[in-house]
């Protein structure tokens, strides 16, 4: 069994009364929807993930369920999806994977505050270069998660008691 066990798949919206991590990619068919699944296995209490992209494929890249089943995670549950206002707007925080660019990234990504991750699209990549790119995603969705929980107790400790 992987590091993650099995993980029910996540859905496309916001869960309610929880604080949202937005995953952009261009076509929310790899990295978003990876990112997505692995923030969302073990999240900090109150938080979860939802991904979208700039101009969604209209399936997921066959190998992203491959190699998310390889770790054990499942693919979300929610095809790719359009990155709308109403998605940034109830976003706490907005990852995006590298697609900052002029021809893929709507103007009001540009005017608000991101994480640029700058990750290499895996469609084109050979299996290894694919796994590398999970790997990386690995690692920086651990440290966000350990991030928020740190900001999350350290807005408790300092939250005035009744």
């Amino acid at each position: 069994m992987s590091q993650y066990g099995v993980h029910p798949p996540s859905g496309g919206t916001p869960r309610t009364g929880e604080k949202t991590v937005l995953f952009v990619c261009v076509e929310n068919a790899c990295r978003s929807l990876m990112a997505e699944a692995m923030f969302n296995w073990n999240p900090p209490p109150g938080w979860s993930a939802i991904s979208a992209g700039t101009q969604p494929a209209a399936q997921p890249n066959p190998r992203t369920e491959a190699m998310l089943r390889e770790i054990g995670l499942a693919l979300p549950t929610h095809p790719p999806q359009e990155l709308t206002d109403s998605l940034m707007s109830t976003s706490r925080v907005v990852v995006t994977m590298g697609c900052l660019d002029s021809a893929s990234c709507p103007a009001r990504l540009k005017t608000i505050q991101v994480r640029d991750w700058g990750l290499p699209d895996p469609t084109g990549l050979d299996d290894a270069g694919f796994r590398q790119v999970r790997r990386d995603l690995q690692a920086r969705v651990e440290g966000l998660r350990r991030e928020l929980a740190l900001a999350d107790k350290r807005g408790a400790a300092r939250a005035p008691t009744p």
